[in-house]
């Protein structure tokens, strides 16, 4: 994996808590004491619902605030949770406050987004009165795109049923917002194209609200090279990074006289720091850490019969990493108690082995750590009679006598950490002709089983970054499908720090 860039910067993380809905949100301190902050709203692809970050503002001199979608496990453009709109009012309790920590004012503020995260960006600038506002191909009609093209989200947002008249109410939001010229000396900076597929419907009848806007930028970009909606974002993301310095230096691309004076190297950051510390995400006082009864410290533990368990009351899950790598979590039940395997055999020698756990808010508690040895030993063997437990990973045990033999997949390893996002499955399957692949149900293509069956599998586009859980399984001559096997892996980011480690 490749390392951190030295200019990178680790964000803190934490949670708003203040109002109907907890907010969670990663903030990066500014460089050189620039004073200004960036807001940045996640679009649908977003890494664990956290837009641009993966290093793509490493050099942007200003305070940066991430603020994640996802509420109930769910998205919302920041919105709404079945028409209740105090989730909007949480997030921009959030903003605000942060600001206000900074010492800074609405004229100091640019909020930033792509997609859905465009949207909100418009929404929330327009509606809360910040100066800058940097809009990435947006949907309008929001309602009506959730609808037709994320239906879970929007029945999150909507309701049950989706009634039709949630479904009007919300498209009107961002173009009633325009039509009523709020906000109307913002600078507008808003990105689209003619070969976005979502243009013609979502963003081309409402240009000419913005008319009477003092100063509304339109970036029309159009090139051979754009072939759908996400394309348009990364051809100009060089040009708005650009325009994004010059918003944080104070200096608005636009004529007129312009004032430029946004650093202030010694400035006090007391403030600000109270404040990320009181909304950490890590609450280390009044939420205790795991416990964890085994293994025991310094225990030495067969490879391949490694099995933590312990209790956390008041949590829902335990988070496991070792050396900054995620390994994996358990579900904490009601009674408190929790236990985790890895799904394959340890290597063999010594492992620290940190561990926290997560509140239904989202808090963590502190971080504790469980030194064990992994040493050789042959596996026990199951008594005749009884039935060997399904493995957490790999292939799913058959529903039937007849189905063909599920897939060995040899890459991506387990929970692998893989920096190319052009991932490519390989493997073998016995009895088969086709490999089949699926991600969340969704079917992403098959791939042919050579004479000697062997069989890889390249989708032909980069994945996301973050984790994913791909089902794969064979298809025999009859067209039945074998159990699955389950392959997890994650998709870092191209600066490698999308991810804080405990």
């Amino acid at each position: 994996m490749s390392k951190v860039p030295a200019n990178s910067r680790q964000p803190l993380v934490g949670i708003e808590a203040s109002g109907t809905f907890p907010v969670e949100y990663r903030f990066a301190h500014a460089k050189s004491g620039n004073r200004h902050l960036v807001v940045v709203f996640a679009n649908f692809s977003a890494p664990d619902d956290y837009g641009w970050s993966n290093g793509v503002f490493d050099n942007v001199r200003a305070n940066i605030l991430w603020i994640r979608d996802r509420f109930h496990g769910m998205n919302s453009y920041y919105l709404c949770k079945e028409m209740d709109f105090t989730l909007e009012e949480s997030v921009a309790a959030l903003i605000f406050n942060v600001m206000r920590s900074l010492s800074l004012t609405p004229d100091d503020v640019t909020l930033w987004g792509g997609s859905k995260g465009g949207s909100a960006a418009l929404y929330f600038g327009l509606r809360h009165g910040f100066r800058n506002i940097v809009s990435i191909v947006p949907q309008f009609l929001i309602g009506t795109y959730v609808r037709k093209v994320h239906p879970k989200v929007a029945a999150f947002m909507l309701g049950e049923g989706m009634p039709e008249e949630n479904v009007r109410a919300v498209d009107a939001l961002l173009p009633e917002l325009v039509r009523s010229e709020t906000n109307r000396t913002a600078n507008i900076y808003l990105l689209s194209s003619p070969q976005d597929e979502q243009y013609r419907e979502q963003v081309e009848p409402f240009l000419g609200l913005f008319q009477r806007y003092e100063n509304f930028n339109f970036i029309h970009s159009e090139s051979p090279f754009i072939t759908d909606h996400t394309q348009v974002t990364r051809r100009n993301v060089p040009a708005l990074i650009g325009i994004l310095n010059l918003l944080a230096d104070g200096l608005p691309p636009r004529l007129g006289h312009v004032r430029n004076g946004a650093e202030e190297p010694d400035r006090d950051r007391s403030a600000i720091a109270s404040y990320l510390a009181a909304t950490s995400v890590v609450r280390g006082d009044d939420f205790p850490p795991p416990v964890v009864t085994a293994p025991a410290p310094q225990e030495e533990v067969r490879r391949d019969a490694v099995r933590f368990t312990g209790r956390a009351p008041g949590a829902v899950r335990v988070a496991v990493w070792e050396h900054g790598k995620y390994l994996g979590q358990a579900a904490v039940a009601a009674d408190g108690g929790w236990s985790w395997e890895l799904g394959r055999a340890w290597s063999k020698g010594r492992h620290p082995v940190k561990l926290y756990a997560v509140d239904p808010a989202g808090f963590q508690t502190a971080r504790i750590e469980v030194e064990f040895t992994a040493v050789d030993g042959a596996a026990e063997p199951v008594p005749a009679g009884s039935a060997a437990p399904p493995p957490r990973h790999g292939p799913v045990p058959p529903t039937a006598e007849d189905s063909p033999s599920a897939p060995v997949v040899s890459e991506p390893t387990a929970h692998e950490q893989v920096v190319d996002p052009r991932v490519v499955f390989a493997g073998s399957a016995t009895g088969a002709t086709e490999v089949g692949f699926r991600e969340n149900g969704v079917p992403l293509g098959r791939a042919s089983v050579a004479p000697n069956g062997s069989w890889s599998w390249d989708s032909g586009r980069p994945w996301s970054e973050g984790m994913h859980v791909v089902d794969v399984f064979t298809v025999d001559d009859s067209g039945g499908e074998s159990p699955r096997t389950r392959t997890l892996f994650s998709v870092m980011p191209a600066a490698a720090g999308a991810a804080t480690a405990p």
